[in-house]
């Protein structure tokens, strides 16, 4: 009669321990953190600038800052989310300015409530990212040459409905019209405990703690991940894969039409031109958070970081009154600095597992 072999043992002293409960140092759980790179970078831009420049410690020069970064961070967030699903979007920039002119040109046009040219803006926005992710599924084409093709589209319909309906290259005011108080106070400065507080750093908040909570907390944020790692291999194992980059580039949508909802209460007008570029800008954020242009890794908190240097930086060198050609420079600099430490980041905390 066989009998089942024993255990295996560790010294004779019983059975090994599962190394899956073993419990993992603080030190060891930060370097596996994709944000961590980021947050270094950001401590270092913030005492730089707090030395050179001497305005910005005021509370006046922080909060500028935070707004800088927040007009980034709202599109930065859905970004993230997208690189780590493995694609891009290189038309959320346009995407943005063609939300605030949907919103604003129905609304005059129809002479209704502007809160109705709103409605209809974010339903043609999420049209617009629907369409990426479904030609993007459909054709099997890069996500560049998809989003490439939509973001000409768009910057062509911008300018060429702008002029049809205007007969300028920017909008008509409606600051008169019925409902743009309380959109404004939704979109573009908002009350919140006694003060006014501009609407995007909400937004922004409220995007950065959902997004992680999808990434970390439940299977749609499994999904992303797997999806980002390897399409094929996911799809093997009953992921969604269609659907989920669907939602990815709609969630891009849903941002664009928050911020080109912020440009157009805020100014009450928009320019048609306005958004080209900043695509790069939103892909840049994410990088220096921690994304990989490969895609599977990442996080949204270090996509908030990223926007955060980029606030700092553009704001910084203003306040230490240096010439503001050097912004871009500056800007690549982080970018290199940022992708190479995050690189060394994730090889230790692979090397320590």
């Amino acid at each position: 009669m066989s009998q089942a072999a024993p255990p295996a043992t560790s010294g004779g002293a019983g059975p090994a321990p599962d190394e899956r409960l073993t419990r993992t140092s603080l030190p060891r759980r930060l370097m596996g953190r994709p944000e961590l790179g980021s947050v270094v970078g950001a401590v270092a831009v913030f005492v730089f600038f707090s030395i050179t420049a001497d305005s910005f410690l005021q509370p006046s020069s922080l909060n500028t800052v935070l707004y800088a970064a927040s007009t980034l961070g709202v599109m930065a967030v859905p970004v993230a989310l997208l690189m780590i699903g493995g694609e891009f979007d290189l038309s959320a920039g346009v995407m943005v300015t063609s939300s605030a002119l949907i919103s604003s040109m129905f609304s005059y046009q129809m002479t209704a409530d502007v809160w109705v040219g709103v409605g209809v803006s974010l339903l043609v926005t999420l049209g617009i990212g629907a369409f990426n992710g479904f030609m993007l599924t459909r054709t099997k084409l890069p996500s560049f040459i998809i989003t490439l093709g939509t973001f000409l589209m768009l910057t062509g319909l911008n300018l060429g409905f702008t002029k049809l309906i205007s007969g300028t290259v920017s909008t008509k005011s409606i600051a008169d019209m019925e409902g743009f108080a309380s959109a404004r106070a939704v979109f573009a400065e908002t009350p919140f405990f006694g003060a006014t507080v501009k609407s995007t750093i909400l937004w922004w908040a409220v995007l950065v703690a959902l997004a992680t909570w999808i990434l970390l907390r439940t299977r749609f944020g499994n999904w992303i991940f797997a999806v980002g790692g390897g399409a094929d291999a996911a799809r093997a194992v009953g992921v969604p894969v269609k659907r989920t980059k669907i939602f990815l580039y709609m969630g891009v949508a849903f941002a664009a039409w928050v911020s080109g909802q912020h440009l157009l209460f805020s100014f009450d007008v928009v320019q048609s031109g306005e958004g080209v570029g900043n695509e790069l800008t939103y892909i840049i954020a994410a990088v220096i958070g921690g994304c990989l242009i490969t895609g599977g890794y990442g996080s949204a908190i270090g996509s908030a970081v990223g926007a955060f240097i980029f606030g700092m930086t553009s704001k910084g060198i203003v306040y230490a009154e240096w010439n503001p050609d050097w912004f871009k420079f500056f800007l690549g600099a982080m970018l290199l600095l940022a992708t190479l430490l995050n690189a060394w980041v994730r090889k230790r905390a692979e090397a320590t597992r």
